[in-house]
């Protein structure tokens, strides 16, 4: 049995320190998923720094239009937050729509952002994963890897990323907020997940130390649509075999503003950005909502048991933006 260190610290400037860069340290908020990884013997942290007790579950309007939702704000608040219903349903759908209830009213916004691939094979130390142990091989991509990756895996690694929130984040162009020993700094939500390439083991932008602070929400343009939809094995507590969340603002009948995510697809969420840029500035229909879909699916590569993820992702993305275009 490894030993593990307990630390609960009174504030963010003391989370850095006791961090300290250390590659084993690993910050403590709800532990939905870290506490899971723990049990299975993929994480092995030689101390966990209990930030549960900072002032970091706040939901805030700082007065310009944003939103600014605190790093350890419970998931189930947030989808219940009049504000976030009100004006990014696409974030309470999404958010109500991964876990149970129970889970909910324990993980936190952070945490949910930064929970780890639910591929069998990373959680699985028998198996060879560069995910877990760089170097060792992917067992996926010869494996079973129906639930895997069809947009911009590597020969390194294939898994997805199982968060539903972050997809929704990245429709929103939401901003990342984060502390660590060379001070505050931002990074965009839709930059904050690295793909693959070669260093899978790598999944995000966070430099070593630095603790998630908040999020913070854009401003949306008045009459904006949102909407988020997952399709799964099962009606709940499961994860997406793909899912789209998808941000649109029509003027005259025209899109003004549209921003549209894929999840499920891929090692982060898959912002559509030529699906967006097809339909920018155009008066929507069917044939063009399927054509600019399609356009963004074009570099699908599936792999030999996950074909069918590119025709759900097709007909969801197919039905959200037209039920949107139809709304506004």
């Amino acid at each position: 049995m490894k030993p593990v260190a307990y630390v609960r610290v009174a504030s963010v400037g003391e989370a850095a320190a006791v961090h300290a860069g250390r590659p084993e340290a690993r910050y403590l908020g709800g532990g939905t998923n870290l506490v899971d990884l723990m049990k299975l013997g993929v994480e092995r942290p030689d101390v966990l720094i209990d930030i549960t007790r900072l002032p970091l579950d706040r939901i805030e309007e700082p007065g310009d239009g944003t939103l600014r939702i605190g790093a350890t704000v419970r998931n189930s608040d947030l989808a219940a937050h009049p504000v976030v219903r009100e004006r990014y349903p696409v974030l309470s759908q999404a958010v109500l729509s991964g876990a149970s209830d129970q889970l909910r009213n324990v993980a936190t916004t952070a945490g949910n952002l930064l929970q780890r691939t639910r591929c069998t094979y990373f959680q699985d130390l028998s198996r060879p994963c560069n995910k877990r142990v760089p170097g060792s091989g992917c067992a996926a991509i010869e494996g079973v890897n129906r639930d895997h990756a069809v947009l911009g895996h590597s020969p390194h690694c294939v898994a997805t990323h199982p968060s539903d929130l972050a997809v929704a984040l990245s429709a929103l162009d939401a901003v990342v907020e984060l502390v660590g020993p060379a001070g505050p700094r931002t990074v965009p939500v839709t930059e904050f997940q690295r793909l693959p390439k070669d260093r899978p083991d790598v999944d995000t932008l966070i430099r070593p130390g630095e603790l998630i602070t908040g999020l913070v929400l854009p401003a949306l343009p008045g009459g904006a649509a949102s909407r988020y939809r997952k399709t799964r094995d099962r009606a709940s507590f499961a994860f997406a075999l793909a899912s789209v969340a998808a941000v649109v603002h029509l003027e005259r009948g025209t899109v003004r503003h549209i921003a549209v995510a894929f999840g499920g697809l891929a090692h982060r969420p898959w912002r559509a950005r030529q699906t967006e840029a097809a339909l920018l500035g155009t008066t929507p229909s069917a044939a063009t909502i399927t054509q600019a879909v399609e356009a963004e699916l074009a570099a699908a590569v599936p792999l030999r048991h996950n074909a069918y993820k590119v025709t759900l992702a097709r007909d969801l993305a197919h039905e959200v933006l037209g039920s949107l275009t139809a709304r506004s």
